[in-house]
């Protein structure tokens, strides 16, 4: 294969092109025309099989650390603010980590949530702000779609004690969160939430009253 810089109309080289062309010795083989796909649902259904893997390098997280339904019915809002994207395409999904009051410490956009997830952990490792120096993560992960199986793993890997979701969970999500410990939330809206595991990190008690529906 020869490789050499594009050339415009004038002679001139072009910034960012670059010619490749095979050796003519090189037989055609239909190979080299096929467009090869791996294909991912992210259903939940394809990490049956990893739950147990994630319990063996998890320990449950300890239920010390919790947050007010107030702060909760107030993330919809923030991290809506913060997707300057979607307001302009309405295309994109966001994940965020907040402190248990609800401040907003890092928000990413992405075509896809696990990007978004990963965008926003990623950030708070390189920041050295994750983990926390006990090994727990004194926040909320939240994502601006559904909860997953493999959003619920990354959340307890990255030893994030409160996960909330704008839509519902899968039933592999909900197992995932109750084996490690992880406080599930979602449906969650300006005025309602719904709690599927370790609903003892939500001060429920300061409340006069639940939001119906």
């Amino acid at each position: 294969m020869s490789c050499a810089f594009g050339l415009d109309r004038d002679g001139f080289p072009q910034r960012n092109v670059l010619d490749l062309r095979l050796r003519p010795e090189l037989e055609e083989s239909d190979s080299l025309c096929r467009r090869n796909f791996v294909v991912s649902s992210s259903c939940g259904v394809c990490g049956t099989a990893s739950i147990e893997a994630v319990r063996a390098r998890v320990d449950p997280l300890p239920p010390r650390r919790w947050t007010f339904p107030s702060v909760l019915l107030g993330l919809e809002a923030k991290l809506r603010a913060s997707q300057g994207v979607f307001a302009r395409t309405g295309g994109l999904h966001a994940a965020g980590l907040f402190d248990c009051q609800g401040n907003l410490l890092v928000a990413h956009e992405d075509v896809g949530r696990h990007n978004a997830v990963d965008k926003a952990l990623g950030q708070m490792l390189l920041q050295r702000q994750l983990p926390s120096g006990d090994g727990i993560v004194d926040g909320i992960l939240m994502v601006s779609g559904r909860a997953s199986f493999e959003l619920l793993q990354k959340a307890a890997l990255a030893a994030v004690p409160i996960f909330v979701a704008v839509g519902a969970p899968s039933s592999l999500a909900i197992e995932m969160a109750a084996s490690t410990n992880v406080t599930l939330v979602g449906l969650l809206r300006s005025n309602r939430f719904v709690v599927y595991t370790s609903p003892d990190r939500i001060r429920l008690d300061q409340v006069a009253s639940i939001p119906a529906w």
